[in-house]
């Protein structure tokens, strides 16, 4: 755990327009503040992101988040109940609040939450601004976990790296557009189910040939330089084996026991193990589609993806 030095350097650095890279729940973020054009502007060059896929922005506190968006009453029954944690809400942005409109990738709306990982919590307060910061990989490529692949994957591009050991949720935070009606925008750390039954009903749910909304939405995305292929019952000899539950001869298992949770945590991490091993194909057990299998396996999905770029 970061000194207190250690947060008032970082604060400092992002501030001065630096890039910091600071551990959530979810992943590792690339946290710049998102009131600079110039800081934003890093995060998309340091990561080689496509400045149409807009960013979250990071804040302490729900009173923080009015600050940026058009509060609901709706947005407040559902913050109250999940923040800090891995949800992030998608509202109207204010258009006074005196954010970079790179981080909105000019939509009228803006992703924002609260993270709930102490070490995020203590550099917001140190901060005390708003943090546009996207996952801390290299665009489309496996989501950071734990510092050292935000080092490996980054190195030389950002300012610091706040090292909070690793993520215990494991896949980002779940996106909820409250627009005419609440949007499932991205499946991630906070179930679906749990979102309808403080919601009391069903989501809507966003199709993959919708206009991009939301970070997290492009067809091949947090993909390994192998080759994946999805609910593998059976492998093939040059092929890797991640494997889901009680199967046999798994290269690695996301969770033996069918843990979903323990999955999730361990899903980054495996794919970046089995990335630097060789490039060897690799084949995915299946993963129940449900709770926080939906997360993992919309990840598993655009990590086997045509390649975007």
């Amino acid at each position: 755990m970061p000194d207190t030095e250690g947060f008032v350097r970082a604060a400092h650095v992002l501030g001065a327009g630096g890039l910091v890279s600071f551990p959530t729940e979810t992943v590792y973020g690339l946290g710049a503040d998102a009131r600079q054009d110039a800081a934003v502007a890093r995060i998309f060059e340091a990561k080689q992101r496509p400045t149409f896929n807009p960013l979250i922005v990071h804040v302490a506190d729900i009173d923080a988040a009015k600050r940026y968006v058009i509060w609901t009453d709706l947005a407040d029954r559902l913050a109250t109940a999940f923040w800090p944690g891995p949800l992030t809400l998608v509202l109207p942005f204010r258009q006074d609040a005196g954010l970079s409109p790179l981080v909105t990738a000019d939509l009228p709306t803006l992703a924002i939450r609260v993270p709930a990982h102490p070490v995020a919590q203590r550099l917001l307060a140190e901060f005390d601004g708003p943090v546009a910061a996207p996952s801390a990989n290299p665009s489309g490529k496996i989501s950071p976990t734990q510092a050292q692949h935000v080092i490996d994957g980054l190195t030389g591009r950002i300012e610091a790296v706040v090292d909070g050991g690793a993520c215990g949720v494991g896949v980002e935070s779940t996106i909820l557009g409250l627009g005419n009606a609440p949007t499932l925008l991205r499946p991630g750390g906070l179930p679906q189910e749990a979102l309808e039954i403080a919601l009391g009903g069903p989501l809507a749910t966003r199709s993959e040939a919708d206009p991009l909304t939301a970070p997290g939405q492009m067809l091949s995305h947090y993909a390994p330089g192998a080759t994946v292929r999805l609910n593998a019952t059976e492998t093939s000899d040059n092929e890797r084996l991640l494997g889901f539950g009680n199967v046999q001869g798994a290269t690695l298992n996301l969770s033996p026991a069918a843990d979903l949770v323990e999955a999730a945590a361990n899903l980054f991490h495996h794919l970046h193990a089995l990335d630097a091993q060789s490039d060897a194909p690799i084949a995915v057990s299946p993963v129940p589609d449900i709770g926080l299998g939906r997360a993992i396996n919309d990840r598993l999905r655009r990590a086997a993806a045509p390649r975007d770029r």
